[in-house]
């Protein structure tokens, strides 16, 4: 292992990275003019409490930004040493974290904790607690796996397509093709309509409600990014 591994590895260097990243974030929040799409969101978001916020991987840093001081929310967040620093970050915005991740392959699943955290995930949302969640095919950006579906089905919480977008941000050549938002802009939290996962759905069924949350997730990104004066710059690249 390299030394640049080592270090990344190291607690120390997590917890330096993770508070340096909160305060990044937290002067973004503070500085951008956040608006909500639409207005009224949180209005009927309470009464649909707890449910869960379906995001692109790619706005893991992002999506916080709509979790008011009062609410209750939870995320899932990989093992790996990137992870860690996420970790840092997201419990500094107010979100607690599990730590597992999911898999391509089912037999992939279990070794990396996607069993465990998917089932933390459910216990959280019944215990109150929203629960953010990547929608993605792992290591395929803006391709809908079954992951958000499962846990839609078996919690019966609705599943709601977040997006967050700000008129000056970084876009990242990463496989989840993440962006974060700089300070001093326009920014706006947008929200999809509900979407249920009936328990009773065959394999049609859950395949149409996989595609809505994939073509709805698409269409609140291309809505938050043309409220701000831009594009979504993900939009018509396809599954990286």
């Amino acid at each position: 292992m390299s030394v640049v591994k080592r270090i990344g590895r190291s607690r120390a260097a997590q917890e330096s990275l993770g508070f340096l990243g909160a305060g990044y974030l937290k002067l973004v929040r503070r500085t951008n003019r956040f608006v909500l799409d639409p207005p009224d969101a949180y209005e009927w978001l309470s009464p649909l409490r707890p449910f869960i916020i379906a995001m692109w991987h790619g706005q893991h840093l992002m999506v916080p930004f709509v979790r008011r001081p009062q609410d209750r929310a939870a995320t899932m967040v990989s093992r790996s040493a990137d992870g860690g620093v996420n970790t840092i970050v997201l419990e500094r915005m107010g979100v607690r974290v599990m730590r597992g991740s999911g898999a391509r392959r089912t037999e992939d699943i279990r070794a990396k904790g996607g069993v465990p955290a998917l089932r933390g995930c459910i216990k959280a949302l019944a215990d109150g607690e929203s629960v953010a969640f990547s929608a993605d095919v792992p290591k395929v950006s803006r391709r809908c796996g079954e992951g958000i579906v499962m846990l839609a089905r078996i919690s019966g919480r609705p599943v709601v397509p977040t997006a967050v977008a700000t008129s000056r941000y970084l876009q990242f050549d990463s496989w989840d093709r993440a962006s974060v938002g700089l300070p001093f802009g326009r920014g706006v939290m947008a929200f999809g309509e509900p979407i249920s996962v009936p328990r009773d759905l065959d394999a049609d069924g859950l395949e149409a409600a996989r595609r809505r949350i994939e073509r709805d997730l698409d269409a609140v990104h291309a809505r938050a990014f043309a409220q701000v004066g831009r594009r979504d710059p993900v939009e018509g690249r396809g599954p990286a």
